[in-house]
């Protein structure tokens, strides 16, 4: 409310001042009307582009404003070569509308280009220099495609368990935006759960979101752009592809695997526990029953075969690790009571 107070100030003192205009210097301005039709034209054109730019932050303004200069200092020299010697005829405006289009093509080109470039661009201009932030240290979080369609990073960030600005490339949300649009079903399905998950981290107030627009058009793959990016930045890579996180690794990137992260909260069962599950089928020895936990791992009820596809109340026993991981030997909490 206060910025529009600040506006509608603003707004005044420019009507005002556009009067004053008009009685000081009626030869500018005549009559006190178009005075403050004048000033209150100019602060409403001021506030309109406030509006339309407020998206607009200080580093993209500075970019902008780089990228306008090093665009004029081009479109200076090739003017001043003796490229268009022959447009210097009398009368006519050639040479007018050479400089003209000259200075705005270059200065549009420079600025586009000095937007879309990173700080890292910047140091092959001016080499040797690094600029760096004085004050405290920010902590990036560079999603991939994998862990977005996932959706366990959108609970780790609503519960406060990840702190920093969450990164979503451009490129990456491209993507999963691609297999949304997908023609298999089961892709469209992920596709649009990624689309969920981007929604759900969006409307977090614990993490700011942003989308980072620079691409890497070196390369081609998604998972070598995802780790020239992060290395960029300085930032913490987030996945669940085991092959990417090695990659990332040896790249000297920062990687997170949330499925690794899944198994080291994983709550670790002892014999002696008491678990509820549902048996769902049959075992290889008689009266044998199986039942899974809710990450798969294979249970083995001993004298669960009567319960098949009830829900019972069982007592770890032992636990035998296999290459397949880990299976858990238990038997009905009212036999073991017995």
């Amino acid at each position: 409310m206060s910025l529009w107070v600040l506006r509608a100030l603003f707004l005044s003192l420019c009507t005002l001042g556009g009067y004053a205009v008009s009685q000081v210097r009626p030869d500018l301005i005549e009559g006190w009307v178009a005075g403050l039709f004048v000033g209150f034209g100019f602060g409403g054109l001021l506030i309109a582009i406030d509006e339309m730019i407020k998206g607009f932050s200080l580093r993209a303004f500075s970019a902008a404003t780089f990228g306008l200069i090093l665009g004029t200092l081009v479109a200076e020299l090739i003017d001043h070569s003796d490229l268009f010697t022959f447009a210097d005829v009398e009368g006519k405006p050639i040479r007018w509308l050479i400089r003209l289009g000259l200075f705005l093509g270059f200065s549009y080109i420079g600025m586009i280009l000095a937007m879309r470039s990173n700080k890292e661009d910047f140091s092959l201009i001016i080499p040797f220099i690094r600029f760096s932030s004085q004050g405290k240290p920010t902590n990036l979080l560079v999603l991939d495609t994998s862990v977005i369609i996932d959706g366990r990073i959108a609970d780790l960030i609503e519960n406060n368990f990840l702190e920093g600005i969450v990164v979503v490339p451009r490129f990456v949300l491209n993507e999963v935006r691609v297999i949304a649009d997908s023609g298999d079903p089961l892709r469209r399905a992920r596709g649009r759960r990624g689309l969920e998950v981007l929604e759900r981290i969006r409307k977090n107030t614990h993490n700011e979101v942003k989308v980072h627009e620079a691409d890497v058009p070196d390369e081609k793959e998604v998972d070598a752009k995802l780790v020239v990016v992060a290395r960029t930045l300085g930032a913490k890579l987030f996945t669940n592809d085991h092959n990417l996180g090695k990659i990332a690794e040896l790249q000297s990137v920062r990687c997170v695997n949330v499925n690794e992260l899944s198994k080291c909260l994983k709550p670790a069962l002892l014999p002696g526990d008491t678990l509820s599950l549902k048996v769902v089928r049959e075992g290889k020895e008689k009266s044998q029953g199986v039942a899974y936990l809710n990450d798969g791992t294979m249970v083995v009820v001993k004298g669960g075969q009567a319960s098949i596809g009830q829900q019972v109340d069982v007592l770890v026993q032992s636990l035998h690790q296999t290459g397949a991981g880990v299976i858990v030997f238990a038997e009905l909490k009212t036999a073991s009571a017995a």
